[in-house]
């Protein structure tokens, strides 16, 4: 209960910072609001899907890509918060060591739930509907928010074992951006070849995007069974994604924590 307890305090203390310092939120809804119309858009009238419009197989897509990059927060604020001596002041309070991380995760899905609120906001102006039930789209949305959550262990890891928060962003950017282009996320796999189709069908971006489409109805009924498994039981590969990054990556990060701070 005293982790929990702290782990909320450390939550506050981040998502204050949404009201006291707006033009970071201003930033992180501005750049998912230019993907969604750039791709709607520029990209909308050359790419053919099949017994859908590329609007609707858009979304998914953004919305994954939107709320893993989102995960970079995670370990942007743990290295600033190094970098300024924050941490080693964190550890002379009476608190549980890994409060600071577990508070810093937390608080960033607050950040992605509101970028996929703008997000959804911003496709349904370009025509993107969704075409399930209420519940299945609020599985979605919430296997979304629980991905982002359990990538953001990744960069708290990242985060704490570097000293500047541009050396996150850019370290992150080399892998997470491969990851989110060699996927479904805005063509079909199919159109890829041999190995990138291979790669995409495994990857875990494509399974949650997948995922997604599939809990908003956004996949046409004239569609083609996958032929991977990762595709074919997508929420549940996703699921075990996102639970394994939390429970390998979890320990090391509340470690990386105890040996940052000492350093």
């Amino acid at each position: 209960m005293s982790m929990l307890r702290d782990s909320f305090v450390i939550a506050r203390r981040n998502t204050i910072r949404i009201r006291r310092v707006p033009d970071v939120m201003v930033f992180v809804l501005l750049q998912p609001l230019m993907f969604v119309v750039l791709f709607a858009y520029v990209f909308g009238g050359s790419i053919d899907i099949p017994g859908s419009n590329y609007r609707e197989f858009l979304m998914a897509g953004i919305f994954t890509q939107t709320v893993v990059f989102g995960a970079t927060f995670t370990g942007a604020g743990l290295a600033e918060d190094l970098q300024k001596g924050l941490i080693n002041r964190f550890r002379s309070l009476p608190m549980a060591s890994s409060a600071v991380v577990a508070g810093r995760t937390a608080s960033d899905v607050i950040y992605n739930a509101l970028s996929i609120t703008m997000m959804s906001l911003a496709g349904l102006a370009v025509g993107w509907r969704i075409r399930s039930s209420i519940l299945d789209a609020l599985v979605g949305y919430l296997l979304l928010l629980f991905f982002a959550y359990a990538f953001s262990w990744v960069m708290a890891c990242i985060g704490l074992a570097v000293r500047t928060p541009e050396v996150v962003n850019n370290a992150s950017f080399m892998v997470l951006f491969p990851l989110t282009f060699i996927a479904n996320t805005f063509v079909p796999s199919d159109n890829l070849p041999g190995v990138l189709r291979t790669f995409a069908e495994w990857n875990p971006i494509s399974t949650l995007t997948q995922a997604a489409r599939q809990q908003f109805g956004n996949i046409p009924a004239s569609t083609p069974e996958p032929t991977a498994w990762p595709l074919q039981h997508s929420v549940l590969y996703s699921l075990i994604w996102a639970i394994g990054l939390i429970v390998v990556f979890a320990p090391i990060a509340a470690r990386s924590y105890r040996r940052a701070g000492a350093r």
